[in-house]
Parts: C-alpha cells; structure tokens; sequence
C-alpha cells in the first residue's frame, strides 16, 4: 500500500501545481516550475520582490529530481524519503492543500450519479537508531465502503474539477466522515501491527549498549556526577526509543462516476 514509486509522486504533485514535466526517464525528473512553485520552494524572496518591482516577468527555476539509487551520481537532486527537499514538498501540501473537493469530469447529456470518495495521504514515521517514513494514499467510497490503496494513482488518471459537471448529480454519503477516517486508521494500524519491527529491536539493542557503556563510565561516581548520568541517560532512551507515529498530509472528498 505504501507508495514506493516517488517518481510518480513527484511527476503528480509538480502536474497538479501546472509545472511542465521536461523529461521523466528511468528514475530522473526534469520540472520546470511555475512562478508559484519557484515561490514555494526555491527560498528567492529577494529575486521575486527585486524583479516585481523593475516590472519583469522572471525566470522559475529548473530541477531536475534523481530517485533512481542507481543513477544518484548523475547530474540532479538526489531525493528520497526523509531527504529535506521530500519533506519541504511535504510540508507545502500540508500547509497549503491539506483539504480539497473535486468532481470528476464527465461529458455527458444523460443523468449521471457521482459518488463521494474520502481520499487521504499519510506519512508514516519510524523513529528510532535510524528514522525511516512511508507515504499512504488511501481511498473509502462512502456508500459501498470499497477501501483502494494507492488512491492517488487513479485521481491521476481522472479529469477533476472544482465545479460539478452538467447532468451529473451527488449522491449522499451513508459512511459518516469521521467513521471512514476511522476505517482508515484501522487500516493503518493492522499494516503497522503486522510489520516485523527487527528496525526497533536494534534500536533497543543500541540503547541498552549505550546505557550500560555510560553507567560503566560514572561507576562510583559522586551524586552529583549520578543527576548528570540519569540526565544522559534519558536524552539517549529519547534517542533511540522506538516510536511509530503517522499523521494526514492532505485529502479531500471526491465525487467520481464509477471507477
């Protein structure tokens, strides 16, 4: 369920803020992005503010994204889950398009029913020795309860719009909103439970390594060095304590015929 091909990500995300997609092979995305999306994530308030005021247009930057582990040393920005550029994206969703509604496009003269899908992507975060995350997109049609992973690959392949189309018609939800999102945790949940874990056993192995080497260190030491051991002590189990969280990047409901 995991979306394990952040290229598709990526080439989704930059299509759906209108940034053209220059080149996509085997792994290395050449964007070339919009003023907006130069605005968002390329730090130039000082180049925009300075070319507003002499009355010019502006040039958005160009990049090129590398996905591909085996062609990292090419020329492009090597990005892959929990690299800053993912998560400064990730962050732009979250702030901006955290909630959404889109009806699907449908050139029809006949009544057409469109029915409502909660769609919703998380990121699942694994901390511990080391710190790994995965993204989810998940969708629940919320009259039949049909559950889809890798939602957003299919909106992908769907004509959205904010407005809905002529002849078409919503139908009402029976799923309450809160208790498909529940669906979803439940979901989430079982995926985590019936994971190996062998991450937070090392993790746990590594803390316990590292507290018996410090409590060797301050062996007969004074009370005061003990607060100042007890003190380290804690900022390592901090360290390397495993710790699974997951938390909504964004979502949306969308009204789509069937598909």
């Amino acid at each position: 369920m995991a979306i394990e091909n952040l290229n598709e990500f990526l080439a989704g995300y930059f299509q759906s803020h209108h940034c053209q997609l220059l080149s996509n092979k085997n792994g290395i995305l050449q964007v070339q992005l919009t003023e907006e999306m130069d605005r968002a994530l390329m730090n130039r308030p000082f180049y925009w503010h300075y070319i507003k005021k002499m009355g010019r247009e502006g040039e958005p930057k160009q990049l090129t994204f590398i996905t591909n582990p085996d062609k990292r040393e090419e020329q492009g920005e090597w990005i892959h889950f929990g690299s800053p550029r993912l998560q400064q994206i990730l962050r732009h969703l979250k702030q901006n398009e955290k909630y959404t509604k889109l009806f699907q496009r449908v050139d029809t003269h006949v009544n057409t029913p469109m029915y409502p899908w909660l769609v919703v992507n998380l990121k699942i975060s694994y901390k511990g020795k080391q710190k790994k995350e995965e993204i989810f997109s998940l969708g629940l049609q919320m009259v039949t309860g049909e559950m889809r992973a890798e939602m957003m690959n299919t909106l992908r392949t769907i004509p959205l719009q904010q407005t809905i189309s002529d002849y078409c018609y919503t139908i009402s939800p029976i799923i309450r909103l809160n208790s498909g999102y529940k669906r979803m945790e439940a979901v989430i949940d079982n995926y985590i439970e019936n994971q190996t874990h062998e991450w937070a056993k090392a993790s746990l192995l590594a803390m316990k390594e590292d507290i018996d080497t410090l409590k060797h260190f301050y062996v007969e030491q004074t009370d005061i060095e003990t607060e100042t051991m007890e003190k380290e002590i804690a900022e390592i189990e901090e360290r390397y304590r495993p710790v699974i969280s997951y938390e909504v990047i964004n979502g949306g409901m969308f009204y789509l015929s069937k598909v």
